[in-house]
């Protein structure tokens, strides 16, 4: 049975809603000897961490017998994100549209917006963008909402109206129940995240994306950042070369240069 019908019972729904970024595909970026940064063939695509917090999603959904509906916000491009999005198994999007490329705080807003809105009972977006991985955009959620938030989620599991996580930690993990409704911030290895198929793509193209304007939901856009400049960066190596006439020898040898270096 399709995921959208299995869904569907006689109980009321409760939607799981689902972050994810448009984000230019770092493998596109290139990096000049004047260490200046050239975005200028760099395409697009959904970030990598979201696309794992898109399947989690769709989880919670089917545990909870309601709709996963993706969210993500920015200018006009951001709105071809969303058939891949749809074909990874969310019923549903909803694109709020904004004057540029939205920031954490931005984007926080636009989902809680969205979430006030609905039926929802659990908020799902991943630990952070493969972008610039701020780690902001769910704790952020959970303040404007006052709902729980659960940070560097490993594992997922909704039971009535609690949610159960595993959290990792520094030095260990943590299970945490959370009262519904709630926000989550899932880490990768929560779950893959499948490639759609064909069958799947042709099918997103059905679904239903609402178009929302950020100011019609009166959306702050400001976000008190202003970036002056971007470069990359150069290691500077030693370029000390090791040699010896044994493998003991070498050993030594290297050992002798990493006290030099205080790393022994």
């Amino acid at each position: 049975m399709p995921r959208e019908r299995a869904r569907r019972k006689e109980r009321a729904m409760r939607d799981v809603l689902v972050g994810f970024k448009w984000v230019l595909d770092e493998a596109d970026v290139r990096i000049g000897d004047d260490l200046a940064v050239d975005l200028g063939a760099a395409t697009r695509k959904i970030s990598d961490y979201d696309k794992n917090a898109i399947e989690a999603g769709c989880r919670a959904a089917e545990q909870l017998q309601g709709c996963a509906i993706g969210v993500s916000c920015g200018a006009q491009e951001t709105k071809k994100a969303f058939v891949d999005a749809l074909a990874r198994g969310l019923d549903a999007g909803v694109w709020v549209k904004t004057t540029e490329a939205a920031s954490a705080a931005v984007a926080a807003r636009a989902i809680a917006a969205v979430a006030r809105d609905r039926d929802v009972a659990l908020v799902v977006c991943s630990e952070g963008s493969s972008d610039d991985y701020a780690r902001q955009t769910g704790s952020r959620v959970g303040a404007l909402l006052d709902w729980p938030v659960a940070t560097s989620v490993l594992s997922l599991q909704v039971e009535g109206d609690a949610a159960f996580v595993r959290r990792r930690m520094d030095t260990c993990e943590q299970v945490v129940r959370l009262q519904l409704p709630a926000v989550v911030s899932v880490l990768p290895e929560i779950n893959p995240a499948p490639i759609p198929g064909l069958k799947a793509v042709l099918a997103a193209k059905k679904k239903a994306v609402d178009e929302l304007d950020a100011a019609d939901l009166d959306i702050d856009e400001a976000t008190g950042i202003v970036l002056d400049g971007m470069s990359g960066y150069a290691n500077d190596r030693k370029n000390v070369l090791i040699e010896g006439d044994s493998v003991a020898e070498v050993a030594e040898r290297l050992l002798e240069a990493l006290r030099k270096e205080g790393v022994l």
